[in-house]
Protein backbone atom coordinates (compact mmCIF):
# COMPACT_ATOMS: atom_id res chain seq x y z
CA UNK A 1 0.00 0.00 0.00
CA UNK A 2 1.35 3.55 -0.78
CA UNK A 3 1.69 5.47 2.68
CA UNK A 4 0.06 8.76 0.44
CA UNK A 5 -4.34 8.14 -0.32
CA UNK A 6 -4.92 8.87 -3.71
CA UNK A 7 -7.04 11.35 -4.87
CA UNK A 8 -9.88 8.68 -6.32
CA UNK A 9 -9.85 7.68 -2.66
CA UNK A 10 -10.04 10.87 -1.09
CA UNK A 11 -13.33 11.79 -3.42
CA UNK A 12 -15.52 8.30 -3.37
CA UNK A 13 -14.13 6.45 -0.30
CA UNK A 14 -13.35 3.33 -2.38
CA UNK A 15 -17.08 2.77 -2.73
CA UNK A 16 -18.23 4.28 -5.96
CA UNK A 17 -18.19 1.16 -8.09
CA UNK A 18 -21.43 -0.08 -9.06
CA UNK A 19 -22.71 3.98 -8.89
CA UNK A 20 -19.69 4.25 -11.97
CA UNK A 21 -20.79 0.88 -13.79
CA UNK A 22 -24.29 2.56 -13.50
CA UNK A 23 -23.75 5.50 -14.97
CA UNK A 24 -21.76 4.01 -17.85
CA UNK A 25 -24.88 1.07 -18.22
CA UNK A 26 -27.22 4.28 -18.87
CA UNK A 27 -24.70 6.12 -21.31
CA UNK A 28 -24.43 2.51 -22.97
CA UNK A 29 -27.87 2.74 -23.10
CA UNK A 30 -28.65 6.11 -24.29
CA UNK A 31 -26.75 5.34 -27.85
CA UNK A 32 -23.63 6.97 -26.82
CA UNK A 33 -20.13 5.14 -27.41
CA UNK A 34 -18.95 4.17 -24.32
CA UNK A 35 -15.81 2.28 -25.88
CA UNK A 36 -13.66 5.01 -27.16
CA UNK A 37 -10.62 4.26 -25.47
CA UNK A 38 -10.60 0.98 -26.29
CA UNK A 39 -11.23 1.55 -30.21
CA UNK A 40 -8.32 3.73 -29.84
CA UNK A 41 -5.93 1.38 -28.52
CA UNK A 42 -7.08 -1.48 -30.58
CA UNK A 43 -5.88 0.83 -33.44
CA UNK A 44 -2.40 0.66 -32.10
CA UNK A 45 -2.28 -2.91 -31.66
CA UNK A 46 -1.31 -5.52 -33.33
CA UNK A 47 -3.56 -8.77 -32.98
CA UNK A 48 -3.32 -10.98 -29.58
CA UNK A 49 -1.57 -7.89 -27.60
CA UNK A 50 -0.85 -8.01 -24.10
CA UNK A 51 -2.50 -5.15 -22.57
CA UNK A 52 -2.31 -3.90 -19.13
CA UNK A 53 -5.07 -1.65 -17.80
CA UNK A 54 -3.84 0.74 -14.90
CA UNK A 55 -6.24 2.01 -12.83
CA UNK A 56 -8.63 -0.15 -14.13
CA UNK A 57 -11.87 0.54 -12.86
CA UNK A 58 -14.85 -1.57 -13.42
CA UNK A 59 -13.42 -3.04 -16.23
CA UNK A 60 -15.37 -1.21 -19.01
CA UNK A 61 -12.01 -1.04 -21.31
CA UNK A 62 -10.02 -4.24 -20.89
CA UNK A 63 -13.15 -6.30 -21.14
CA UNK A 64 -13.72 -4.83 -24.52
CA UNK A 65 -10.65 -5.04 -25.74
CA UNK A 66 -10.35 -9.10 -25.00
CA UNK A 67 -13.83 -8.99 -27.12
CA UNK A 68 -11.59 -7.93 -29.69
CA UNK A 69 -9.00 -10.72 -28.91
CA UNK A 70 -6.73 -9.22 -27.03
CA UNK A 71 -4.79 -10.29 -23.53
CA UNK A 72 -5.69 -7.90 -20.93
CA UNK A 73 -4.51 -7.66 -17.17
CA UNK A 74 -6.47 -4.84 -14.67
CA UNK A 75 -4.81 -3.53 -11.69
CA UNK A 76 -6.75 -1.06 -9.27
CA UNK A 77 -6.84 -0.20 -6.12
CA UNK A 78 -10.57 0.03 -5.58
CA UNK A 79 -12.34 -2.63 -4.28
CA UNK A 80 -15.17 -1.83 -5.49
CA UNK A 81 -14.39 -0.79 -8.41
CA UNK A 82 -12.60 -4.94 -9.10
CA UNK A 83 -15.93 -6.35 -7.76
CA UNK A 84 -17.74 -5.12 -10.76
CA UNK A 85 -14.69 -6.18 -12.96
CA UNK A 86 -14.80 -9.46 -11.54
CA UNK A 87 -18.34 -10.02 -11.89
CA UNK A 88 -18.74 -8.55 -15.53
CA UNK A 89 -15.60 -11.31 -16.31
CA UNK A 90 -14.62 -13.75 -14.09
CA UNK A 91 -12.33 -15.35 -16.72
CA UNK A 92 -9.96 -12.28 -16.82
CA UNK A 93 -6.92 -11.20 -14.78
CA UNK A 94 -7.61 -8.50 -12.23
CA UNK A 95 -5.19 -7.58 -9.60
CA UNK A 96 -5.75 -5.64 -6.53
CA UNK A 97 -2.42 -3.32 -6.51
CA UNK A 98 -1.03 0.20 -5.76
CA UNK A 99 -0.17 1.80 -9.03
CA UNK A 100 2.93 3.07 -6.84
CA UNK A 101 3.83 -0.60 -6.29
CA UNK A 102 3.53 -2.50 -9.34
CA UNK A 103 6.84 -4.76 -8.21
CA UNK A 104 5.07 -6.10 -5.45
CA UNK A 105 2.13 -7.96 -8.02
CA UNK A 106 4.71 -9.79 -9.77
CA UNK A 107 3.88 -8.69 -13.26
CA UNK A 108 6.06 -10.37 -16.19
CA UNK A 109 6.96 -7.67 -18.52
CA UNK A 110 6.79 -7.15 -21.97
CA UNK A 111 3.03 -5.35 -22.48
CA UNK A 112 3.20 -4.08 -25.53
CA UNK A 113 0.70 -1.62 -24.59
CA UNK A 114 -0.30 0.02 -20.71
CA UNK A 115 -3.01 2.31 -20.52
CA UNK A 116 -4.02 4.57 -17.85
CA UNK A 117 -7.54 6.30 -18.55
CA UNK A 118 -10.38 7.72 -17.23
CA UNK A 119 -8.07 10.28 -15.24
CA UNK A 120 -5.84 7.79 -13.23
CA UNK A 121 -3.12 9.94 -13.52
CA UNK A 122 -4.46 13.40 -12.48
CA UNK A 123 -6.04 11.32 -9.31
CA UNK A 124 -2.77 9.66 -8.11
CA UNK A 125 -1.19 10.64 -4.79
CA UNK A 126 0.21 13.79 -4.57
CA UNK A 127 4.00 13.56 -5.55
CA UNK A 128 3.32 9.70 -6.65
CA UNK A 129 3.23 10.80 -10.28
CA UNK A 130 6.77 10.45 -11.30
CA UNK A 131 6.95 6.66 -9.71
CA UNK A 132 4.21 5.62 -11.09
CA UNK A 133 5.12 6.50 -14.83
CA UNK A 134 8.13 4.90 -13.95
CA UNK A 135 6.90 2.06 -13.08
CA UNK A 136 4.26 1.29 -16.24
CA UNK A 137 7.18 2.31 -18.23
CA UNK A 138 9.09 -0.37 -16.54
CA UNK A 139 6.54 -3.49 -17.89
CA UNK A 140 6.36 -2.54 -21.49
CA UNK A 141 8.52 -4.39 -23.69
CA UNK A 142 10.88 -2.26 -26.47
CA UNK A 143 8.64 -0.51 -28.07
CA UNK A 144 5.49 -0.89 -26.32
CA UNK A 145 3.42 1.77 -25.82
CA UNK A 146 2.17 4.02 -22.52
CA UNK A 147 -1.60 5.08 -23.76
CA UNK A 148 -2.71 8.24 -21.26
CA UNK A 149 -6.22 10.42 -21.45
CA UNK A 150 -6.18 13.16 -18.99
CA UNK A 151 -8.25 16.09 -18.34
CA UNK A 152 -6.39 19.59 -17.78
CA UNK A 153 -9.18 21.90 -16.49
CA UNK A 154 -11.81 21.92 -13.99
CA UNK A 155 -14.50 21.30 -16.81
CA UNK A 156 -12.77 17.49 -17.28
CA UNK A 157 -11.97 16.56 -13.63
CA UNK A 158 -13.82 15.55 -10.95
CA UNK A 159 -11.66 18.39 -8.81
CA UNK A 160 -11.87 21.98 -8.73
CA UNK A 161 -8.45 22.49 -10.30
CA UNK A 162 -6.11 20.68 -12.29
CA UNK A 163 -2.97 18.66 -11.03
CA UNK A 164 -1.17 17.73 -13.98
CA UNK A 165 0.28 19.31 -16.60
CA UNK A 166 1.40 17.99 -19.97
CA UNK A 167 4.36 19.69 -19.45
CA UNK A 168 5.46 17.89 -16.20
CA UNK A 169 3.74 14.36 -17.09
CA UNK A 170 6.02 14.92 -20.59
CA UNK A 171 8.95 15.44 -18.69
CA UNK A 172 8.00 11.79 -16.04
CA UNK A 173 7.76 10.03 -19.45
CA UNK A 174 11.35 11.41 -20.69
CA UNK A 175 13.12 10.58 -17.23
CA UNK A 176 10.84 7.29 -17.47
CA UNK A 177 12.58 7.03 -21.00
CA UNK A 178 9.60 6.99 -22.78
CA UNK A 179 9.02 9.59 -26.11
CA UNK A 180 5.55 11.16 -27.10
CA UNK A 181 4.53 9.74 -30.16
CA UNK A 182 0.97 11.32 -30.72
CA UNK A 183 -1.50 13.62 -28.93
CA UNK A 184 -5.09 13.78 -29.56
CA UNK A 185 -7.82 15.81 -27.76
CA UNK A 186 -10.18 12.80 -27.75
CA UNK A 187 -10.61 9.20 -27.68
CA UNK A 188 -11.92 9.85 -31.43
CA UNK A 189 -8.55 11.30 -32.42
CA UNK A 190 -9.62 15.17 -32.53
CA UNK A 191 -5.93 16.59 -33.26
CA UNK A 192 -4.75 18.13 -29.86
CA UNK A 193 -4.30 21.95 -29.85
CA UNK A 194 -2.16 24.11 -26.83
CA UNK A 195 -5.03 25.10 -24.23
CA UNK A 196 -7.03 21.98 -24.81
CA UNK A 197 -9.03 20.76 -21.74
CA UNK A 198 -8.59 17.28 -22.11
CA UNK A 199 -5.21 15.37 -23.80
CA UNK A 200 -5.04 11.08 -25.15
CA UNK A 201 -1.05 11.12 -25.13
CA UNK A 202 0.72 8.04 -26.90
CA UNK A 203 4.28 7.47 -25.55
CA UNK A 204 6.61 4.78 -26.88
CA UNK A 205 9.72 3.03 -25.28
CA UNK A 206 12.55 3.03 -27.55
CA UNK A 207 12.71 -0.26 -29.47
CA UNK A 208 16.90 -0.50 -28.71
Amino acid sequence: MSSRRDRWAELTGGQDGEAYARRFARLAEAGHDVHGEAAFCHALLEPAARVLDAGCGTGRVAIRLAELGHHCTGVDLDHSMLAVARRAAPGQTWLHGDLTRLDDLGLDPGFDLVLAAGNVVPLLAPGTEPAVVRGLAAVLRPGGLLVTGMGLNAAHLPLPEPTVTLADFDHWCAEAGLTLRQRCATWSGEPYRPGGGYAVSVHARPTA
